[in-house]
């Protein structure tokens, strides 16, 4: 009986040995070039895709620089003007004297050599330089990470390390795009729509977007305001600039829609139409939705839903994968109990969110939106159809060609409620165009809208349990 519990023993343990050689094999053998490698496609999909975020202009300093000739205002641009525009500065991308000299005031920033410098440094996030011999620019692109990265002041207001994808709440793209020395090719798109208006027009509009915000519709529709904005059926605002907060790019993975408003679709979907319709890029884009000339009256005259670039000449198209991997892999920043958030309240705020404040029902844990069609009407919603009625049409869960607002991500609300990496009087602004400036404002107005019946506290323990998030 010993000797058959020794065989058995035995005969295991070379079972065991044979797939620990065999597992070893495997493991020193080469990937397959056949099937390839998900550890290995990642890993070069993100650095590809972080590469293409922060420094790609696609080909677009053919519009920025070549057309506008933004390049002549910036060249004249001091670094304290530029932070006041609300343009970051990357501090690991200086030398650590640099660094030292900017923390102890030895740098001069009301010198525009010291703006080109850092620009040359690749320092300044989402602007990349084209320069001459005299190191002044002679062009200029921009990149996603202008919109939608920003720096954590580590070093001085608005200086500091780089954080990808979050959004610039404090980057003035309208008082940037007015400052283009030449705005005749953004007059002539917006003519299509408005055949008297005037490069004067232009930078009045521009102008009134305000800090973190942009208006991608405009170059479609041609609609610079929105005439009336209603919350639970009162007029709160006329001639609300059509602009909108421009959102995150963090905790989207798993998500449906991915803008404001659903028509839009997905990342890819909407990096493909901002690479080569607003950036002006050198690139494919088709969506025939933009034919609806009553709807899009710019995009349907200048063809802007069929724009075709040949594929040696295409430098958006083949970077759409990789940029799309990045994004999706940024995480949510994760807010620090008792920093960020008051954790006893959040507890409470927690059994309220799925119980009588019933969010669940919307922003399902933990992807804090619908699986699925993520999706509303603005009916539903009790507020003004006109950001929606502005996006291209989509198709509902019963099938019918709908507008809709998309039910946002809560992950990481907190940067925002509480003001992080942004200048003060940008903090906060809830919803598509900020119309709630505090988060305690949105739920209010929740609690009112769809008689939650929440008490003061309540109230104040849901807005802390979101900041949880």
């Amino acid at each position: 009986m010993r000797g058959r519990i020794i065989m058995v023993i035995t005969v295991a343990l070379l079972v065991l040995a044979a797939m620990a050689a065999s597992r070893a094999k495997n493991a020193s053998r080469p990937t397959s070039q056949f099937l390839g490698s998900a550890e290995n496609n990642s890993a070069q999909l993100i650095q590809q895709g972080r590469d293409i975020f922060r420094f790609d202009t696609f080909g677009d300093e053919a519009f920025w620089g070549g057309q506008l000739q933004l390049h002549q205002a910036i060249n004249t641009l001091t670094p304290r003007q530029a932070l006041a525009l609300g343009l970051k500065v990357d501090a690991e991308a200086l030398s650590p004297s640099l660094v030292e000299a900017i923390q102890h005031g030895k740098i001069n920033l009301d010198d525009p050599a010291v703006t080109r410098t850092l620009i040359q440094q690749k320092a300044v996030l989402g602007v990349v330089g084209f320069f001459d011999n005299s190191n002044m620019l002679r062009s200029v692109g921009l990149t996603c990470a202008v919109c939608h990265s920003t720096a954590d002041n580590s070093v001085a207001p608005g200086i500091g390390a780089r954080i990808d994808g979050l959004t610039n709440r404090d980057l003035n793209v309208g008082a940037i795009a007015a400052s283009a020395p030449n705005l005749q090719p953004v007059v002539n798109l917006l003519s299509l729509a408005d055949a008297g208006i005037t490069a004067s027009d232009v930078r009045a509009v521009l102008n009134s977007w305000g800090p973190g915000k942009f208006d991608a519709e405009l170059f479609l529709d041609g609609k610079a305001f929105n005439p009336q904005q209603i919350t639970n059926g009162v007029v709160t605002g006329t001639n609300v600039s059509g602009a909108t907060l421009i959102p995150n790019a963090r905790g989207l993975s798993g998500h449906n829609l991915h803008t404001w408003t659903g028509g839009w679709g997905t990342v890819t979907y909407w990096n493909a139409f901002v690479a080569v319709n607003e950036l002006h890029g050198t690139g494919t884009f088709f969506d025939e939705r933009f034919d609806n000339a009553a709807q899009f009256p710019i995009a349907a005259k200048a063809k802007l839903g069929h724009v075709s670039t040949d594929p040696g000449s295409d430098r958006v198209t083949s970077k759409l994968p990789a940029l799309h991997f990045y994004q999706l892999a940024l995480p949510a920043v994760q807010p620090r109990p008792g920093v960020d958030f008051d954790s006893d309240a959040a507890e409470r705020g927690d059994a309220l969110f799925s119980g009588k404040a019933n969010c669940n029902s919307c922003h399902h844990e933990p992807l804090w939106t619908e699986p699925g069609w993520n999706q509303h009407s603005a009916d539903e919603l009790k507020i003004d159809s006109f950001e929606a009625d502005r996006a291209p049409v989509s198709i509902n869960a019963t099938g019918e060609a709908t507008h809709g607002y998309r039910t946002m991500n809560l992950a990481g609300i907190f940067v925002r409620a509480n003001g992080l990496f942004m200048n003060p009087q940008n903090q906060g602004h809830f919803y598509h165009d900020g119309r709630f400036l505090t988060l305690l404002d949105t739920v209010k107005s929740y609690n009112a809208r769809f008689n939650l019946g929440l008490s003061d506290q309540e109230q104040h323990d849901l807005v802390e349990y979101l900041k949880s998030l």
